[in-house]
């Protein structure tokens, strides 16, 4: 069968695109990036004859015929997606519309920016003795949330939670996290376009988060992290793995006793 690749660019940092995505990129025939989120300088990895297509004004019938097209003229073409493809990716109905064509797909997983975004703060998301659970969401607007994945109910678990494309939702984001008895004081970390150049940290809690991003003008391609994992004084306190006790014993090394 026929198919196209489906890579993750990553998170905007060119250098983090997995050496398999960035071999296929530099011998694809066409590649398909979103122009409004995949950087430049890794595009410019394409071959200098490759068909170079812009994706951000198109709509999906457009993109899908695009890739039909060169498909069936016998073309190798790459989907550049940014982060990972599967993370908000819309990759589901671009696939289920080239299977009407008999066109198949292999992914090249990318670093989500949910882990760009962890790495510019330096932060564990799953401490133990704390939290053991991430959850990867978005705080309902214009895209409904199904009833059982509101974010309050989400947050009952209090856990780690990340939030993709939930920038202009901070009101409801805090609103929802207090109703799910959560702190005010409960750290958030607000990191902008991580890994590119201009990256903006912010850290803040829950009840001063609408506020935090109004005065750093920050209102889209920002990833919103929060939980006690994001806690800036972590490091002072005594949270301790399983792994590296010397007394715990697993399959590569015998735990020693406490008096030994």
């Amino acid at each position: 069968m026929k198919k196209i690749w489906i890579i993750g660019a990553g998170p905007g940092d060119p250098e983090l695109i997995t050496v398999k995505g960035l071999k296929l990129l530099q011998q694809a025939d066409v590649v398909m990036y979103t122009d409004s989120l995949v950087s430049e300088t890794l595009v410019a990895e394409a071959r200098a004859d490759a068909e170079v297509i812009r994706t951000a004004g198109m709509h999906l019938q457009e993109m899908v015929d695009c890739i039909v097209e060169r498909v069936n003229a016998g073309k190798t073409v790459v989907r550049l997606h940014t982060g990972d493809p599967a993370m908000y990716g819309a990759t589901m109905e671009q696939v289920a519309l080239l299977k009407n064509h008999n066109i198949g797909y292999d992914v090249v997983p990318g670093v989500s920016s949910v882990f760009a975004a962890a790495a510019a703060v330096g932060a564990e998301l799953t401490v133990p003795d704390l939290t053991q659970t991430l959850i990867l969401t978005r705080a309902e607007g214009r895209t409904p949330v199904p009833e059982r994945e509101k974010l309050q109910a989400l947050a009952s678990h209090h856990c780690t939670i990340a939030m993709f494309l939930s920038a202009t939702l901070t009101k409801k984001i805090t609103k929802e996290l207090q109703a799910a008895g959560w702190s005010d004081d409960t750290p958030v970390a607000v990191i902008q376009r991580a890994s590119w150049p201009d990256q903006k940290i912010v850290r803040t809690t829950i009840a001063e988060l609408d506020e935090a991003m109004r005065a750093n003008g920050i209102r889209k391609h920002a990833m919103i992290l929060a939980g006690w994992a994001l806690d800036p004084t972590i490091h002072e306190k005594d949270y301790r793995s399983k792994l590296y006790d010397a007394t715990f014993t697993h399959g590569f090394r015998k735990g020693v006793k406490v008096d030994d």
